[in-house]
């Protein structure tokens, strides 16, 4: 875990990949089984769910019912803190935020969540948010752990 600590937001990359057979998924992994134990304080916006069931579907070849029985399951982890504000004032400053470094939409919101949330730390598999100074990045996987991702998803 990330010497900023928590409270931890974690990215749609992060719920996917820990809901995979990925040869790469335990460092995922390890920060999901953290936060439903209550382990850590970890934060996770309503949408990345929807993001994360996406890319489960998409690029990892899950079928539909599946991805959507394990994000379920993952729903009701009552030790995380859920945060389901999709306000117009956060999404405005998230695409300010996302102007502002040069990331994609859903990065700024995400980023907006974070700070408003006071989070300390994104948990991400790639360092598009360590564009942000609000808070600490820990990207997951290594270079090598990333390319070895590739492969597997046939890139």
């Amino acid at each position: 875990m990330s010497d900023a600590g928590g409270p931890y937001l974690f990215d749609v990359g992060v719920i996917a990949l820990a809901h995979t057979e990925a040869p790469v998924r335990d460092a995922a992994l390890s920060y999901v089984r953290a936060a439903i134990a209550g382990e850590i304080d970890a934060v996770v916006p309503y949408p990345a769910l929807l993001g994360a069931h996406t890319v489960l579907t998409t690029y990892y070849g899950r079928s539909n019912a599946d991805a959507s029985r394990l994000l379920r399951n993952f729903m009701d982890a009552r030790r995380i803190h859920w945060h389901d504000g999709l306000s117009e004032d956060i999404v405005r400053d998230g695409f300010s935020r996302a102007s502002e470094t040069n990331v994609g939409g859903w990065d700024g919101y995400y980023a907006q969540v974070a700070i408003v949330e006071g989070v300390n730390t994104v948990v991400t598999i790639d360092d598009d948010f360590e564009r942000f100074d609000a808070f600490a990045t820990e990207v997951v996987l290594s270079a090598d752990e990333f390319s070895e991702l590739n492969r597997f998803l046939g890139d």
